[in-house]
């Protein structure tokens, strides 16, 4: 390993520059305008994978975007890793809340910011430079790798499943290695063990064909905008706890030992709520902050609009009102029977006076492993030689639907290898990644190449 990890080192400057070209392709899946640029961003990943020395590198379509496939089998007896990562990235509004332009990397007190550097870009190419070390210096891996980057993650992997079914002969393998998660915090290394689900929506209120004149109509029609606000309201007590009927029903309960492991975790409150720039913390009562977010479920609105939201007034009664929510789920819930509770609640508590119309969007299942398992245990070797620091064990709040798929499909368990960093505004402006945590984090994924190769 020490030509491998010195190779690295020798190249730190370059694997920079590298990632710079790659963040600069605005592969934006959620908007129609970018999808040239997201096919070439699925042509560059493939392009480098092929220049890392991995074999049958190919674009694979899909009704979406497509995926790209690269792999390595020259390891006979060996274990085979499936990667899995995604080259799409999310949408950059408000943009004039970016202190340097998203998509023009830039390096700033040992972070390089741009649409992607975390999620998931920098730690797809973390991997991907990680194999070319191997190969360039000894002309083999210890293992067995398959790469499997997608391009819809952005947008709830919508084609997915569909995909890992008809093409599980590509996808074979023993453990699959996923790098799309911050670390516990920044100097704390980290091994995920557990993921919530989800299950969005959009809701859509009308109440009259057109916008009418609040004086002259307001108090004989219902406000949508109000109404809105009122289910809304019906959705959460005042103690954070969701009113759907049935919705706890599945929850898995944290077990005391779990929540006296957390307990031990280095993890300040304060500390926390100063960063997040919140005058308090709220949440569901009886829990902490780490439960809250880890291991129990959520109701959230993501976005709301009616009205007029320009500047001055304008006297008007909305016809329309709409809002996107969001639930994250935690095992065992399932999201389709989670939707059903929550359209039947829904159209419960919204009055006749308005029409109704619930959409289904994206969502995913809640995931959780043993962290104690060979795989899991081999990750928290090659992270403690790669970070010098043993990793803590640890849940996270989002969502990586596919994790579940590939339990399911392929019958094989996932190792959650993240390098990010919970400040590393991954969906918002500023995205960043910490560049020490991307050159440890790629010595340690080649350092988790040999310690998967003798797990027993």
């Amino acid at each position: 390993m020490d030509q491998t990890v010195d190779f690295i080192n020798v190249n730190r400057d370059r694997y920079v520059e590298e990632l710079k070209a790659y963040l600069a392709i605005p592969s934006i899946s959620a908007l129609p305008e970018h999808a040239g640029d997201v096919r070439r961003c699925a042509e560059w990943t493939a392009e480098a994978l092929r220049g890392a020395g991995l074999q049958n590198v190919r674009l694979i379509e899909t009704p979406g975007n497509p995926v790209v496939y690269g792999d390595w089998l020259g390891a006979p007896g060996a274990p085979t890793v499936l990667f899995y990562g995604h080259y799409d990235v999310q949408p950059v509004d408000p943009v004039e809340l970016w202190t340097s332009p998203p998509f023009e990397a830039t390096v700033r007190d040992g972070e390089i910011y741009a649409r992607g550097a975390a999620d998931d870009k920098g730690q797809v190419f973390m991997h991907i430079k990680a194999v070319e070390a191997h190969l360039k210096q000894t002309g083999k891996l210890p293992i067995n790798i398959r790469f499997f980057i997608e391009g819809e993650e952005e947008v709830g992997s919508v084609h997915l499943d569909e995909f890992v079914r008809t093409h599980k002969a590509d996808l074979a393998a023993d453990v699959v290695v996923i790098s799309d998660s911050p670390m516990f915090d920044r100097g704390i290394p980290s091994i995920c063990y557990g993921l919530r689900g989800l299950a969005y929506f959009q809701i859509d209120l009308r109440g009259t064909k057109s916008d009418l004149h609040s004086g002259s109509f307001g108090g004989a029609v219902a406000n949508p905008a109000f109404v809105l606000a009122q289910i809304l309201n019906q959705m959460k007590d005042r103690s954070g706890r969701i009113r759907i009927p049935g919705f706890y029903d599945d929850v898995r309960e944290l077990s005391e030992a779990e929540r006296a492991e957390w307990k031990k975790l280095p993890f300040n409150e304060t500390r926390y709520r100063k960063e997040l720039g919140a005058p308090k913390l709220f949440g569901e009562t009886g829990y902490s902050t780490l439960e809250r977010v880890w291991a129990r479920p959520t109701f959230e609105v993501n976005g709301l609009l009616s009205g007029f939201t320009g500047d001055g007034a304008k006297t008007v009664l909305p016809a329309t009102a709409m809002a996107k929510v969001s639930m994250r789920l935690v095992p065992d819930q399932q999201p389709e029977k989670i939707a059903e509770l929550f359209e039947a609640y829904l159209n419960d508590v919204c009055p006749k006076t308005v029409e109704l119309t619930v959409t289904r969007m994206h969502g995913g299942k809640p995931w959780m492993t043993e962290f104690d398992n060979k795989f899991v245990r081999a990750a928290g070797r090659a992270i403690e030689r790669g970070f010098g620091k043993a990793p803590v064990f640890n849940r996270e709040g989002g969502s990586i639907p596919v994790v579940s798929t590939f339990q399911e499909e392929l019958g094989v368990p996932s190792v959650l290898f993240g390098v990010g960093l919970p400040d590393e505004n991954a969906h918002a402006p500023d995205e960043k990644l910490d560049l020490g945590n991307f050159h440890n984090g790629i010595i340690a994924a080649a350092y988790l190449y040999a310690e998967l190769a003798v797990v027993e």
